[in-house]
């Protein structure tokens, strides 16, 4: 029995008072690992509960649990929402890579340069390649967050600017992609890159303009800020229980079903988008910060995409040996 179905029953069995509900009332539980103050939480999930509310007329509500209070760190979100540990969690697709393997390949550059245009994409190609990974859950959303540039200690924006360059991509799946482009990958969780930099243990990370600045602040500890490079994305989804989903009143699950896909998934790159456009704007109105903002050229950008291209063939090949032969195809279908 979970934590919150157990506590009801507590609460039921020894008369502890609560406050009046209307009958037929419920609270969905949502666990997040981010603070409170992260822009999931103050736009999506704020939508969501102000929807969720309305729609309902006050009877299907949601309470927040950020910063790992249902559970620390990011790894296990997936875990909790399929084991009703929360009833909706938030998390990222490439902390259990082995549970995503055909949305793993949304991460790979290819040409969606936002949150919004993969968003599209994955939404587009959901149904006929990857709905299969989430049959243990109810989709709430998916997005990306894009990673359009490299934070770095020097300048990255040449393939022999690349050449040797210790560099964070977004996930271990495109290490022959970084490797094609003639650096070497290192694997850091993002809490650590600041550090990184800071120290040389790194040269370069695959950043968002919102890593540039607070609360990151990677414009303290690199020197530069390279653009128009090929964007990885880190794929976000947001999921539901599905005992808990299919418990609820037709009428409470009609109003998920009426929020859950393209509005939820829309809702959530908006967030991921809009606070990128807010650190870009804090950039360019703060001064005494010691990076430059540099843009590769399009002749630099071609040969990278050759390299690019070139360790998608690896990374295709690995697919197959692995037992998915249609990998290609899907990340095509992801690409349209």
């Amino acid at each position: 029995m979970g934590l919150r179905r157990l506590l009801g029953v507590v609460v039921a069995a020894f008369g502890v008072g609560v406050s009046a509900v209307p009958a037929g009332s419920d609270e969905l539980t949502v666990a997040t690992f981010v603070p409170p103050q992260h822009h999931t939480n103050t736009v999506m999930f704020s939508w969501f509960g102000e929807e969720l509310e309305k729609r309902s007329g006050g009877t299907l509500t949601m309470k927040l649990f950020p910063a790992g209070q249902l559970g620390a760190g990011p790894v296990q979100q997936y875990k909790r929402a399929v084991e009703g540990v929360a009833d909706i969690t938030f998390g990222v697709s490439a902390y259990t890579p082995a549970l995503f393997p055909k949305t793993m390949l949304a991460i790979l550059p290819g040409k969606s340069e936002s949150s919004a245009e993969a968003t599209r994409r994955m939404l587009a190609a959901f149904d006929a390649h990857l709905a299969d990974e989430y049959e243990d859950v109810k989709v709430i959303g998916l997005t990306t967050a894009a990673g359009i540039g490299i934070a770095a200690t020097r300048d990255m924006s040449t393939m022999e600017g690349l050449k040797g360059a210790k560099v964070v991509p977004y996930a271990a799946l495109t290490t022959p992609i970084v490797e094609a482009m003639g650096a070497v990958p290192v694997q850091m969780p993002v809490t650590e890159m600041y550090t990184g930099l800071s120290t040389g243990t790194i040269d370069g990370a695959y950043s968002t303009y919102n890593n540039m600045t607070p609360p990151w602040n990677f414009w303290d500890v690199a020197s530069h800020f390279v653009t128009n490079v090929p964007v990885q994305h880190a794929v976000i989804f947001v999921v539901m229980n599905r005992d808990r989903y299919e418990g609820l009143s037709e009428a409470h699950r009609a109003i998920i079903d009426e929020l859950a896909g393209e509005a939820a998934s829309m809702k959530l790159a908006e967030s991921f988008d809009g606070a990128d456009a807010k650190s870009l704007a804090i950039m360019q109105q703060t001064s005494g910060k010691n990076y430059t903002l540099v843009e590769v050229s399009d002749d630099e950008r071609a040969r990278m995409d050759a390299a690019v291209a070139e360790g998608l063939k690896v990374i295709f090949a690995d697919y197959a040996e692995r037992g998915i032969d249609n990998a290609e195809a899907i990340y095509n279908a992801l690409n349209q």
